[in-house]
């Protein structure tokens, strides 16, 4: 009786499980074409924390929830004014008196029954003071409306352990990011118009042998037409070959006879006239595509020369592992090639000649994958780490997408800052046009001064306007002094500033509360290259820009 009855519970657990993943994916379903299964499992694992719950940190934090970030904690003292209430969507009139990240918490709770909320009721100063490890939990840190003292803090703490700090700022008009990440690993780059890894200039035996299958001379019509256009060219190429003295197409104009010989090719019916055989045409179209050099980028290159991947150590993350061994397959098993893609495009073809084509790129990636797989395994025992701890599902997407690998690398908040380091080169030469938008950037440190000298903002106090210009005029030629930078800002920018008043718009700050949460989805994720390291949006002109400062 008793196995009838664990039975029956397991089976009912197995239905509840079924049902929820169901369910998740209807809920999920735009995001997981994006960034997959293991791309919201990252996220749904993450813990952000989330300092100040003004309009700006609330918009942020909203386009966290609604995908599903596993938990937030917003650490905030600040108690919600009627100001608060008047620009942001997450705090109403009843939340006035109340501490700001607790009011907040309970509404954007609401948002997602997923997503675990927790509020501090401190200034990050004060955690700062008793308790700086209080930080170094999180997934990433995004710290919004910060004066620069804090931020400066903060950063140094979180620098020293890698964990990821997102700066965010809505002054006026102007919406302000910086990322201080040490260094940030990304294999799913996604990159926009990414090149097919055919293998057509280099084939390996198994795609070889595959091509040899086919006899385009002696198809019957029905067959001639659904071959798939990887075929025709392959096969087309190989007698472009013999004819060439094994040259390939590489200027426009030998690409335009090989693009003439493959049409050649087309069946004509009795009356000498081609046949209608769009799988030849797709041949001629993806010319370029198929004659793509097989070879490796030169960013892969320098990943694969960096100390990074060349001392591998018991502390060594994953991403170095995994590269060091992929290095290794292209030096012994891949001849100077990296393991193979795996994938086709969509062709007009039917559909066992398709799959089949399909499964010798599959077969050869999954062997490919195999044989780094082993490298790593060398790799992790050489310093003294067991074999599982990289998993096969991890060096097959590893693998995959080897070809895109990137590497994000910010300078710190404290170099920025610094009179030694400060990058000048950057400033002045964006400079060199007085409207661009690195002069925000200037007017925002300057106010970060005059918040400093006086503990409140420029033009704050609509009384004090014209008497604040004349000393945040006074903050901004310091701060060029400072910098020892020769450029020009105009005074209309400075009385602009005034007049900003320390606003926060709300449009402005669900722009930028928008633009910071994608930005904060791809460190978490570690999908998609996220920005290097400052970006500046001018809502007066719909602009923006980003720096490496």
């Amino acid at each position: 009786m008793r196995k009838f009855r664990c039975a029956n519970n397991h089976r009912l657990l197995k239905d509840i499980m079924a049902a929820t993943k169901a369910s998740k994916e209807q809920k999920y379903d735009r995001q997981l074409r994006l960034w997959g299964d293991h791309g919201q499992e990252t996220l749904e694992n993450a813990h952000v924390c989330l300092i100040n719950a003004n309009a700006t940190g609330t918009e942020l934090l909203k386009n966290l929830v609604l995908p599903g970030i596993g938990a937030f904690t917003i650490v905030d003292g600040h108690t919600v004014t009627g100001e608060d209430v008047g620009n942001n969507f997450f705090l109403t009139h009843n939340s006035i008196g109340k501490n700001r990240a607790q009011a907040a918490t309970e509404l954007l709770q609401e948002l997602n029954s997923d997503v675990s909320g927790n509020f501090v009721e401190e200034s990050p100063d004060k955690l700062l003071d008793n308790d700086p490890e209080f930080f170094q939990r999180f997934t990433i840190v995004i710290g919004v409306q910060l004066p620069e003292s804090t931020c400066l803090r903060l950063s140094s703490v979180l620098w020293a352990v890698s964990v990821p700090f997102l700066i965010c700022k809505t002054y006026g008009l102007i919406g302000y990011m910086r990322l201080a990440v040490q260094e940030h690993t990304v294999i799913e780059s996604h990159p926009d118009n990414a090149l097919e890894d055919l293998r057509l200039d280099l084939p390996f035996d198994e795609l070889n042998n595959h091509v040899q299958t086919y006899d385009l001379d002696s198809m019957e019509k029905k067959d001639h037409s659904h071959t798939p256009w990887i075929i025709i060219v392959a096969k087309h190429l190989e007698k472009w070959l013999i004819e060439h003295n094994g040259q390939s197409p590489k200027n426009y104009k030998e690409k335009e006879a090989f693009r003439q010989f493959i049409r050649e090719g087309i069946l004509k019916n009795d009356n000498g006239v081609p046949e209608d055989e769009e799988n030849f045409e797709e041949a001629v179209k993806n010319v370029n595509t198929a004659l793509n050099p097989t070879k490796i980028s030169s960013t892969v290159e320098d990943l694969f020369n960096s100390k990074q991947c060349n001392n591998i150590t018991s502390q060594t993350p994953s991403f170095w592992v995994m590269l060091r061994a992929v290095k290794e397959f292209v030096h012994n098993e891949g001849n100077g090639n990296l393991p193979v893609r795996g994938t086709i495009p969509d062709m007009i073809a039917d559909s066992q000649k398709y799959i089949n084509l399909q499964n010798v790129y599959r077969e050869k990636a999954l062997q490919d994958a195999a044989a780094v797989s082993k490298h790593v395994e060398n790799l992790l025992k050489s310093v003294g780490k067991p074999p599982e701890s990289i998993s096969e599902k991890d060096i097959k997407l590893f693998c995959k997408n080897a070809s895109f690998l990137r590497v994000v690398r910010c300078r710190s908040l404290a170099e920025e800052y610094s009179v030694d380091s400060v990058n000048r080169d950057e400033i002045a030469s964006c400079m060199d046009n007085p409207d661009s938008e690195m002069v925000f950037y200037l007017m925002l440190r300057a106010v970060d001064c005059f918040y400093q000298q006086h503990s409140r903002y420029p033009g704050v106090y609509n009384y004090q306007v014209e008497e604040d210009i004349s000393k945040l005029k006074f903050c901004v030629n310091s701060l060029l002094q400072e910098y020892s930078l020769n450029v020009n800002i105009k005074d209309d920018y400075i009385h602009e500033f005034c007049r900003y008043g320390a606003a926060e718009p709300h449009t402005v700050a669900a722009f930028l509360g928008g633009s910071a949460a994608q930005e904060a989805i791809k460190i978490i994720s570690r999908q998609f290259v996220p920005f290097n390291n400052t970006f500046i949006y001018n809502a007066m002109s719909q602009t923006s820009a980003t720096f490496r400062l």
